[in-house]
């Protein structure tokens, strides 16, 4: 055995320091941008549309969480049929994410707010039901494409920690005495999630830098609060500048909080 496999003699490395040469480099370039930003760039239109943008940031994080949610919950059962069975139910599942993940999401949208709510307005049942009020609005469909998206590419993930969670487990599950239903809930569905969740952080992470294409259709987030401000200010930069960092903050406060939840989870020294 060697010396980094022995725990008696293995000594963990050292973590290394913040102050750093290239470390305390970088911080200066930063710095330098950050006040190069801060003093030469107009930002006196920033106070009038604070509301606005605090508003666009809201529906950004209510999109963002919802459709993860909601597919996410959809992906579980993609996954877990794929492994599974029976096949017809497999190759739906399969050919759906086949399918979602081979076009474009705008284009998945477009079909979506353009094709099907075109639809909906032509027939006097659909207007003249209580449901009109919501699809004549814009947000149903870019909910429902941001959701059916997470749920065709978590769905691949789903399957592949489904399928990789260790047989002996399962089996010993069995031998248990669990149920089908027990089995699923407390070991399978549980490692499974363990497995895929550094990828769920991940497509979390790509499904905010997805939630600008629903402004496409007139929903008001944070991207189209953006646009607002770019037309009515005649300013280019600045409010790029802002959306980027804005992105920036939610895509690591996003990345924390889901290393936070991995670290929370206990694993099984090897």
């Amino acid at each position: 055995m060697s010396e980094a496999q022995n725990p008696a003699t293995y000594v963990a490395p050292k973590a290394r320091s913040l102050f750093e040469p290239h470390r305390l480099f970088l911080m200066a370039v930063a710095a330098v941008l950050v006040f190069c930003v801060a003093w030469f760039m107009r930002w006196d239109w920033l106070p009038r549309y604070q509301e606005r943008l605090i508003y666009g940031i809201g529906e950004t994080l209510l999109m963002l969480f919802s459709t993860a949610i909601v597919g996410f919950l959809f992906a579980v059962p993609l996954g877990l049929v794929q492994v599974t069975g029976p096949k017809p139910l497999a190759w739906a599942a399969s050919g759906f994410c086949t399918l979602i993940r081979g076009t474009p999401l705008l284009l998945q949208l477009w079909l979506l707010y353009y094709g099907l709510g075109s639809l909906f307005a032509q027939y006097p049942e659909i207007r003249s039901s209580f449901l009109w009020p919501y699809l004549r609005q814009a947000w149903p469909y870019g909910f429902a494409a941001l959701m059916i998206s997470f749920a065709a590419y978590e769905g691949e993930v789903m399957r592949g920690a489904f399928a990789g969670v260790p047989r002996g487990e399962l089996e010993a599950a069995r031998a248990y005495g669990m149920g089908p239903f027990t089995l699923f809930r407390r070991i399978w569905l549980p490692r499974a999630i363990h497995r895929a969740l550094p990828t769920l952080t991940g497509e979390t992470v790509l499904q905010l830098k997805s939630t600008p294409l629903v402004a496409t259709v007139t929903v008001v987030d944070v991207y189209a609060i953006i646009s607002r401000v770019r037309q009515e200010t005649f300013l280019t930069y600045e409010p790029l500048l802002l959306l980027a960092l804005i992105y920036l903050c939610l895509t690591g406060i996003l990345v924390f909080a889901f290393r936070q939840l991995e670290n929370r989870i206990p694993t099984r020294g090897a």
